[in-house]
Formats: C-alpha cells, sequence, structure tokens
C-alpha cells in the first residue's frame, strides 16, 4: 500500500526490552492466545481437531479518540439508513439494473429478491447485523510543508450486510491486550482501551429477533461452510446465545445440507429437523463459489418464503453492494433517506470519492481519471469476503483488457484512503519475523443491530467495534488469508 506521507502515528509506548524479554512475552502472548479462544483452525494443514493462535497485534494502534466517538454516534444512523434501503424496492432496481445485467451472482440475489417481492413477504421483519469498515486517512499532509499536525479523520471502506462476524475476536484482542499491559506493568494504560461488548450485543440482537418470532419452541440456524477456519469467533457466537439464553437451541447446516433438510410447514414455517426456525443467521452465501448449483439457490429462495426472520433478508443483501453503496454517495440521495441536513453532512464527510463505471457522462469521466491516475483509485466488484480489490497500475491494465465496456458495470471505482502508519509487531504463525516491529496500518469495524419492518424500527444500536490491522505495504486486509492481525484501539486525544 502506498502511502503518501512521511508521518507516523505515534504506537501507544516504547517497549524498553531485552530480545530475550520481548520473545519471552510473545511466547506468552501466544498461549494466552490458543488458551482463551483468539485461535483459527490452520489452513495449511485442514483438521477440525487442530487451533492455532489467529495473527494478532503486540500492543493496541492508537486511533484519535473524537473520530472514534463519531463513529460509533453515527453508527445507529448508518442502521437506518441500509434498513430504509433495504426497504425501497424501486431504487434498489434501479440502482441495481447495470450490474445484474452483467454479474449473474447480483442477478440471482435480485431474481429471488422479486420473487419473494411480488409474491408478498411472509416475514416482513428483518435482523441486521451491520459492520462499517473505516480507514484513517491523512488530509492536507505530504511531508514537505512543515505540518507537524496533519489532520487525520475515519473514512468509510464499506459496510457489510452479510457474515458481518469477528464480534468475538474484537472482544478477545482488547482482553489480549489486557493481559500484555499487566505482564508489562503498564495497568496506567488500560484506560485508553475502550470497552468492548460487540459478541454480547450481537448475540442480544439475535435473541431479540427470536423473542420477535414468538415461538419458545424454535431455534437459531447459522448458515456456514463445509470447513470453518474462523471456528472460534462462529462458536463464541453459539456459546454466548446458550448462556444468555439456556432454553435456546442453535445449529449449524450448510446451504448443501439444507437442501435435503430444510422444508416449509403449512404456515411457511421454515422447519430443519423438525424444529421450526426462528432466525437464521448468514455466516456463509455471501459469494458466488458459495453456491454449487441449483440446490444451493434454491434453498436460499426457501429460506426467503419462510417465516423464519433472517439476518440478513435478501433486500438486506443486496443493500450492502458496492453499487448501492456508491449510489447512496451521489448529491441528495442521502437526504431522500436521513432528512435533516445536518445528518447528511455528517454522513458524508465520513465517505470516500465513489463513482460509477457506467457507460454514460458521469461513468466515462471515471473511467478517464481512473486511467490517467490509477495509483489514485481502487477498483471494487460486487463481491464480499476480500481478495477482490484491483488497485494502482493493475487497474489501468484491467480496464485496458477487458473486451465490453458493459463489463464495467459490475464494478465502482472508488478514491484511494491513505491511512498513516504505525510500529508494532505482528504476531502470526505464519510469519517467523515477529521479533522485529514493522509499518502497520488499521482498519475499524464499528457494528451496528437493527430490527423492524418496512413501517417500525424494534431495535437499533451500536455494537462493539473491530480492529484489524495490517502491513503497509499490503493492499489487502483479509484476516482469513493471514493478511492481517486482530488488534484494538489505544484512543488518543
Amino acid at each position: 500500500m502506498e502511502n503518501r506521507s512521511k508521518f507516523y502515528l505515534k504506537s501507544c509506548t516504547q517497549l524498553s526490552l531485552s530480545s530475550q524479554e520481548l520473545e519471552e512475552l510473545i511466547e506468552k502472548a501466544k498461549d494466552w492466545a490458543v488458551m482463551h479462544g483468539l485461535g483459527l483452525r490452520p489452513i495449511a494443514n485442514i483438521s477440525k481437531d487442530s487451533i492455532q493462535f489467529a495473527p494478532f497485534t503486540l500492543l493496541p494502534s492508537t486511533l484519535p479518540k473524537s473520530e472514534f466517538e463519531n463513529v460509533c454516534e453515527l453508527q445507529p444512523i448508518f442502521n437506518m439508513l441500509i434498513h430504509k434501503v433495504a426497504h425501497d424496492f424501486q431504487f434498489l432496481k434501479e440502482t441495481l439494473s447495470p450490474t445484474v445485467q452483467v454479474d449473474d451472482f447480483t442477478r440471482r440475489l435480485f431474481d429471488i429478491y422479486e420473487t419473494v417481492y411480488n409474491e408478498g413477504p411472509i416475514q416482513r421483519v428483518s435482523l441486521g447485523l451491520l459492520r462499517s469498515d473505516l480507514l484513517l486517512d491523512v488530509s492536507g499532509f505530504d511531508g514537505h510543508q512543515g505540518i507537524k499536525e496533519p489532520f487525520c479523520c475515519l473514512k468509510q471502506v464499506e459496510i457489510n450486510t452479510i457474515a458481518s462476524g469477528m464480534a468475538w475476536l474484537g472482544c478477545i484482542a482488547r482482553k489480549c491486550h489486557q493481559f500484555i499491559f499487566n505482564e508489562l506493568g503498564l495497568n496506567d494504560l488500560l484506560k485508553y482501551l475502550p470497552e468492548n461488548n460487540a459478541l454480547n450485543n450481537i448475540c442480544n440482537g439475535i435473541l431479540e429477533a427470536w423473542k420477535i418470532y414468538n415461538d419458545p419452541c424454535a431455534i437459531i440456524l447459522f448458515i456456514v461452510e463445509d470447513f470453518t477456519v474462523n471456528i472460534c469467533d462462529q462458536r463464541y457466537h453459539e456459546f454466548e446465545i446458550k448462556q444468555l439464553n439456556p432454553n435456546v437451541k442453535v445449529i449449524r447446516k450448510t446451504l448443501t445440507q439444507l437442501a435435503t433438510e430444510a422444508k416449509l410447514g403449512p404456515n411457511k414455517e421454515l422447519i430443519v429437523n423438525d424444529k421450526p426456525v426462528a432466525v437464521v443467521y448468514f455466516r456463509f452465501g455471501y459469494a458466488p463459489e458459495n453456491y454449487l448449483g441449483e440446490r444451493e439457490w434454491n434453498v436460499r429462495l426457501l429460506i426467503e418464503r419462510s417465516l423464519a426472520i433472517k439476518s440478513p433478508s435478501i433486500q438486506y443483501h443486496l443493500a450492502g453492494t458496492k453499487k448501492v453503496q456508491q449510489a447512496l454517495a451521489k448529491p441528495n440521495v442521502l437526504k431522500r433517506y436521513l432528512g435533516k441536513e445536518e445528518t447528511v453532512v455528517r454522513v458524508t464527510k465520513i465517505f470516500a470519492g465513489l463513482y460509477s463505471l457506467d457507460a454514460d457522462e458521469s461513468g466515462n469521466v471515471a473511467l478517464e481519471m481512473a486511467l490517467n491516475n490509477p495509483e489514485k483509485f481502487v477498483l471494487k466488484p460486487q463481491r464480499e469476503g476480500g481478495g477482490n480489490n484491483i488497485y494502482g497500475s493493475d487497474i489501468k491494465i484491467f480496464l485496458k483488457s477487458i473486451k465490453s465496456r458493459e463489463e464495467l458495470k459490475a464494478w465502482i471505482l472508488m478514491d484511494k484512503i491513505y491511512p498513516p502508519p504505525q510500529l508494532n509487531y505482528f504476531i502470526s504463525a505464519s510469519d517467523p519475523t515477529y521479533l522485529k516491529p514493522k509499518e502497520l496500518v488499521s482498519e475499524l469495524g464499528i457494528y451496528g443491530i437493527i430490527i423492524g419492518d418496512d413501517k417500525n424500527i424494534f431495535y437499533n444500536k451500536q455494537g462493539g467495534h473491530l480492529m484489524r490491522t495490517k502491513r503497509i505495504t499490503s493492499n489487502e486486509g483479509g484476516f482469513m488469508t493471514g493478511a492481517a492481525a486482530v488488534d484494538s484501539p489505544f484512543l488518543t486525544e
């Protein structure tokens, strides 16, 4: 990742440790991580019987307190924005019309939405478990103008509406850093680590939806993949639900399993294992490869036609697409949904520049910008899960390689964000150089929970946070791929 400036964020503390002391601290922290659930199944040697520590930073990463508090305050507004967009059929249809012409995955999702919309939804209540991902951006500073205090503001990378996971890992990362501070005798710094109850908040949101379904015999269904690398995060959600309400049963199924095990009851109840399902929580189903064939697509339609409360419902899934995000950045669109001008201004300030590449006048301007200055942008497809974006000179190569301009309807262009780096230790089982500090940049995620139908909001709150940190040289920040480590914010004035 190219960095615009020579400005570094100051680390939370300077470690004055010998090499031996540092290595002993890291070994102890690695063992603590494994023993407390900060773990993953190993990707290299696939086994359901093995756990290794998940990548983590040795120290929490600094973040301006005012920026953190601002995005936390804004999250319920983003919840409401997504909820209103998800219930605006015409807006979704018009916005996604160019994309569905060239992107088969988005078309299949929209076909399900249109089918259910035309039939009339059986379950009007949706559960939104969202995560707004943001990066600090260094503005007005190039390292040569004598500006000592550059302004850093958080800019939104995207908002996730499906499989917005890692709430447990965000919580346990804070506890890990608390342990490390205790080991270092730095208990006076603990006050700069904000409380994080993301797991509890997410699970309480799921249980609120379960209560709304109003059947004490109904179960909660997690839709998962065949082999789950991120098993600690998923299972801790399940265990937290059980701890909060021991009478609620949670089951895990793949889409393929549901093809033979799921059916609709006489009142359109979703029945699995002879039990009605109150809430369906998708931790899978966000990418084309998640649907092996027509069986899996038929299951997705079956679920949408059912009485179960979905997280996300199909319209929430579509509301989280990149194309919708880009459309919301257009002038006057936010005002249509948010109303108050001061609210629109606050939300607009954290949007990065987003541009359509459709074959019209504005799309032609954006295309020229990307071809002339590709290093200033990121090219994004309608995909979730990381590893799909195109950066820098590769943008120009890709744009010149496309055979038809129509293909670009499935992509959007976004201004590149320039986060300031800081020095920290990236502890990973796949990186033997973790004893050396590295230049790292952090991405903050803010969780949101919203429950409502097309006329009412029953529940709307900010739900905690997640921080992931990667090397400054890495464009992609995927945690599951090993490019990022879990982290926690250290708030500074």
